[in-house]
C-alpha cells in the first residue's frame, strides 16, 4: 500500500494520500490546505485523485477540498457536516469561515463501505468533536481525523461539540483490535493497542 501524508499547514494538519501499490488511483483524506502541493505529490508517486473524504467539516481538514476536486472528483463527508461546506455558522466557532463546497459531494452514513480506488473503505460515524465526524477503516488502519491523536483526544467544547457523543465514540475506538494502525488527523501514527495502554485520557475506559 502507498501511503504518504502531507502536514506542512499552519494546523499541522495530516492529509494523507492512499494507494494500491501498483495502481494509479489515489485516494486524499483530509484535503486541508495546499492543493497544488498535493497533486505535485501524487503526480510525483505516479498517482492521480480519485476521490477525498472528510473525516469532519473543518477549514484544517477540507480547506481545499474544493479546488482539489474541481469538477471531477466527489468529496465524501457525513451529512450531519455537510452544511459546514457552505454555512460558517454551521462551523460552530462563533466566526464566519467560508470553505467553499465542491461540485460533487457525496454524503456517508454509519457502516457505509465505499469502494474507491481498490479499497473497502468502511465508515464509522464517530460524533463529538463535530455533529459529523468520521473515521474510516481499512482492515489494517483507521484515519481517525481529531477523535483520537497519539497520547490525547480531540476537542468536544466548540459550540456544535458534543462531550457525551465523544465519550461514546471513543469507546468505539477502543472496540478496534489493539493491532489497527491509527492514522489521526494531526500528530504523528500509533496504534489502537498503543492509545488503550498509555493515553491518559482513555485510561479506565
Amino acid at each position: 500500500m502507498f501511503l504518504e501524508v502531507y502536514s506542512d499547514n499552519p494546523y499541522g494538519t495530516n492529509c494523507w494520500l492512499l494507494a494500491r501499490e501498483g495502481a494509479g488511483e489515489a485516494v486524499v483524506v483530509d484535503p486541508g490546505f495546499d492543493a497544488d502541493r498535493v497533486l505535485e505529490l501524487l503526480r510525483g508517486a505516479g498517482k492521480r485523485p480519485v476521490a477525498a473524504l472528510a473525516t469532519h467539516g473543518h477549514l484544517d481538514h477540507v480547506g481545499a477540498a474544493s479546488e482539489l476536486c474541481g469538477a471531477d472528483i466527489p468529496l465524501y463527508i457525513h451529512e450531519a457536516d455537510e452544511l459546514a461546506l457552505t454555512d460558517p455558522a454551521a462551523w460552530g466557532f462563533g466566526f464566519p469561515v467560508q470553505v467553499g463546497r465542491p461540485e460533487i459531494v457525496r454524503t456517508v452514513k454509519d457502516g457505509q463501505v465505499l469502494e474507491i480506488a481498490g479499497f473497502a473503505i468502511e465508515v464509522l460515524h464517530t460524533p463529538g468533536h463535530t455533529p459529523g465526524s468520521v473515521c474510516f477503516r481499512l482492515p489494517e488502519a483507521v484515519f481517525t481525523g481529531d477523535l483520537v491523536f497519539r497520547g490525547t483526544v480531540g476537542r468536544h467544547d466548540f459550540p456544535n461539540s458534543d462531550a457525551e457523543a465523544m465519550r461514546r465514540s471513543l469507546e468505539r475506538f477502543l472496540a478496534l483490535p489493539d493491532d489497527l494502525e491509527v492514522l489521526p488527523g494531526h500528530m504523528e501514527r500509533t496504534s489502537v493497542g498503543l492509545e488503550r495502554a498509555t493515553n491518559p485520557f482513555l485510561a479506565g475506559r
